[in-house]
């Protein structure tokens, strides 16, 4: 539409200035012709300095008007130029003449588009006539760049105000870079591969956006660890059954255990197992378990009275065979029951808190009745040795050595 209305006016400006040089030169014709050509030639010529764009021409001829003076020397004007004094303006001699064209300025700021026209022709005067406020701006072309007629497209970023966040440290920055990605590398600022970024680095820059990084770090540690060894039960009629006895001792194995801890802005915020490796296996422990049949017991020994030299006499504990030889399984039922309440009847335990065995024996006290007639502690002789040393034991002091003798 635009295109159409201007190529409209210069066809009418081009017949309306035709028009009126053709009417001139006829008027000077019949002047010249009825006045003598000394006398009207003096009236109708003038001299008009026209300035197009800058340039002055010095022009002498029939001009009325300032539209004659144009249309002389082809000058066409649109809606948007500037002519000084107005086309229809009569002109004197000695006149000025002003044509200025107009130019279209494209402007897009932060992705906002706007036309202006102006007849400056700089950047810089096109900014300034227009009143447009782009202090602190990014453009994207020189403010010294000529504006032609055919105009120019202008891309504008606005500076924002953000706030950025790293190593422990908030800075108020104002920046006119596009995201946030190029606003660290215009501050020089690096984001490690580990590093945590906040928004991501293509998110545009708005007004009022924080940035920030964390700092992530991690490091690996090696420690050595154990390996419990398991334990395993075998069947052998060489034992009583109840009687256990260890053919292979158990050993512990070890293994390398490399854990990477990830920590946050210092901060330790995950920890990982990330490999492992066994350096000794561990060897397994091999149980003896008795499966032969035990032979009856023996009838325990009634209890006897003996006197003292004083006429008293005590009652005496029943405990079979006492000598020290062999078994002596007398009270069998009763010692199961304490051990049950003292060990839950495992009779090779030790928990490391200086009692051994299912009636939870400490070392002084086995050997103070011969239990190393069996083994050096408790927890390292079978149950019916066990049984045999309580037997002892319980001969001299009766159940007041243990705590769970209400169990007998």
């Amino acid at each position: 539409m635009d295109r159409i209305t201007h190529t409209s006016e210069k066809l009418l400006f081009r017949s309306f200035f035709t028009s009126r040089k053709l009417a001139s030169l006829t008027a000077a014709l019949i002047f010249l012709t009825t006045a003598g050509a000394g006398v009207g030639y003096a009236a109708l010529v003038k001299d008009v300095t026209l300035t197009v764009e800058g340039e002055a021409t010095e022009l002498r001829g029939f001009h009325s008007t300032v539209g004659d003076v144009l249309a002389s020397e082809g000058i066409e004007v649109g809606q948007h130029d500037f002519v000084q004094p107005a086309i229809d303006a009569k002109v004197k001699d000695g006149q000025d003449v002003i044509v200025r064209y107009g130019r279209q300025l494209h402007v897009d700021v932060d992705g906002v588009q706007t036309s202006y026209w102006t007849t400056a022709q700089t950047l810089d005067a096109a900014i300034r006539d227009l009143g447009l406020r782009l202090e602190g701006a990014e453009l994207s072309a020189s403010r010294s760049q000529p504006l032609g007629r055919s105009g120019l497209s202008l891309d504008v970023i606005m500076p924002k105000n953000v706030t950025l966040t790293a190593d422990g440290e908030t800075t108020d920055i104002t920046t006119t870079t596009l995201t946030v990605g190029q606003l660290l590398e215009d501050k020089g600022v690096t984001v490690g591969p580990k590093d945590i970024l906040s928004p991501a680095a293509d998110t545009a820059i708005a007004a009022g956006l924080d940035v920030v990084i964390k700092r992530v770090t991690t490091e690996q540690k090696t420690a050595t660890h154990a390996i419990a060894f398991t334990t395993s039960e075998k069947k052998t009629d060489s034992l009583y059954k109840g009687e256990t006895k260890t053919e292979t001792k158990g050993v512990e194995g070890s293994k390398d255990i490399t854990t990477e801890y990830t920590y946050t802005d210092g901060e330790l915020t995950k920890e990982e197992i990330v490999s492992e490796n066994v350096t000794k296996e561990p060897t397994t422990r091999v149980v003896l378990v008795g499966t032969k049949s035990r032979p009856a017991p023996k009838p325990a020994a009634q209890s006897t009275r003996s006197s003292s030299s004083s006429g008293s006499s005590t009652p005496a504990r029943s405990a079979g065979n006492t000598s020290g030889a062999g078994l002596n399984l007398a009270n069998e039922a009763m010692w199961d029951r304490i051990a049950m309440c003292e060990s839950t009847q495992r009779w090779n335990i030790n928990t490391g808190n200086g009692y051994y065995g299912g009636l939870q024996f400490d070392r002084a006290t086995w050997l103070s009745v011969g239990g190393d007639d069996f083994a050096p502690r408790a927890d390292l002789a079978t149950r019916a040795q066990q049984i045999t040393v309580a037997n002892r034991l319980y001969a001299q002091r009766g159940l007041q050595p243990w705590g769970c003798r209400h169990a007998a």
